[in-house]
């Protein structure tokens, strides 16, 4: 039996996605969340890059708060629903499959907002195909300094986030079915990392993070390997290295540094880029966007407007 509804939902729910091809066989689930009209309207298209291990619609929250934009996005491979790649989760998989949704829904120089792997698969599909972005907004992007560089953070080691990743143990050992939607969301929501997620960015995840079993249980769509592998690449990609080939406007987020992590790659990237921002949450964690899309929606319009001004 399946479970009862529990609509109304706290977000817009997702439309139907259609189906893109990227690379390597790979079909991607493209979510055209559609050209808004009316007073307010702006001309002008977002493409919304999820984290390792969510999906598309946990972007729900913050694009509910930007209507006045066309907004866009994907569940990566691997993700959501999207098939999973033969060859595993090399990550220039991930800024092909951004160029293929850019490519299927005609964006002509479209904003993008990335999250982690988001914000990186972002700046890397910038750099295979320059001039795609007008104007990219990264949260805490994954984009490790080559070891050799001599470019480590104060008190950080590449190697201790790169190397022997307990991220890849996490996520192999992640629980993957639940009795129900509703199960999944009290236990996520009673400890972290995930009780961090406003209800609304938590809600999105278990709706359409997991899909539904015929006895009425719920099992993850992404699963445990392929998180654990997508963790695995996030170090053996060379976005840092071709930064400097970014030319368009970016801005790189990062939460607070109260623990060793991806925030304190920040400034590294920041200062790599030819023309960038280096913009602070520090009341908001690695899950920034998921925490407070109110606040990222609203640096989200900042971002887009000093771009259109500047064209």
């Amino acid at each position: 039996m399946s479970e009862p509804s529990r609509l109304p939902f706290e977000f817009h729910p997702l439309p139907e996605p259609t189906r893109t091809l990227s690379s390597s066989g790979v079909e991607i689930a493209t979510y055209d969340l559609g050209k808004p009209g009316g007073a307010g309207t702006v001309d002008r298209s977002v493409l919304f890059a999820h984290a390792t291990g969510f999906c598309a619609a946990v972007w729900a929250p913050v694009t509910d708060h930007l209507q006045e934009y066309h907004c866009a996005s994907l569940d990566f491979r691997g993700h959501g629903l999207s098939s999973i790649p033969a060859a595993g989760m090399d990550w220039s998989g991930t800024a092909e499959d951004v160029l293929a949704v850019v490519d299927a829904l005609g964006l002509n120089k479209p904003f993008g907002v990335g999250h982690s792997m988001g914000g990186a698969s972002l700046l890397l599909a910038e750099q295979m195909r320059p001039g795609t972005f007008s104007g990219l907004w990264v949260y805490e992007p994954i984009v490790f300094p080559m070891q050799d560089s001599g470019l480590e953070p104060t008190g950080l080691k590449i190697q201790d986030i790169s190397s022997s990743n307990p991220l890849v143990a996490s996520a192999l050992r992640r629980r993957d079915t639940f009795s129900s939607r509703s199960a999944a969301e009290e236990n996520f929501a009673s400890k972290p990392p995930l009780s961090d997620l406003c209800p609304a960015a938590l809600r999105a995840y278990v709706e359409y993070g997991f899909e539904q079993l015929l006895d009425g249980s719920i099992t993850l769509r992404c699963r445990p390997e392929i998180e654990a592998d997508t963790y695995k690449m996030g170090a053996r990609h060379s976005a840092f290295a071709h930064l400097g080939e970014v030319a368009c406007p970016v801005t790189v987020a990062r939460g607070h540094t109260k623990f060793r992590g991806p925030a304190d790659l920040a400034p590294l990237i920041s200062q790599a880029l030819p023309s960038s921002t280096l913009e602070e949450f520090p009341a908001l964690g690695h899950f920034g966007p998921l925490q407070d899309p109110v606040t990222v929606a609203a640096a989200v319009r900042s971002a887009l407007a000093a771009v259109s001004a500047g064209l």
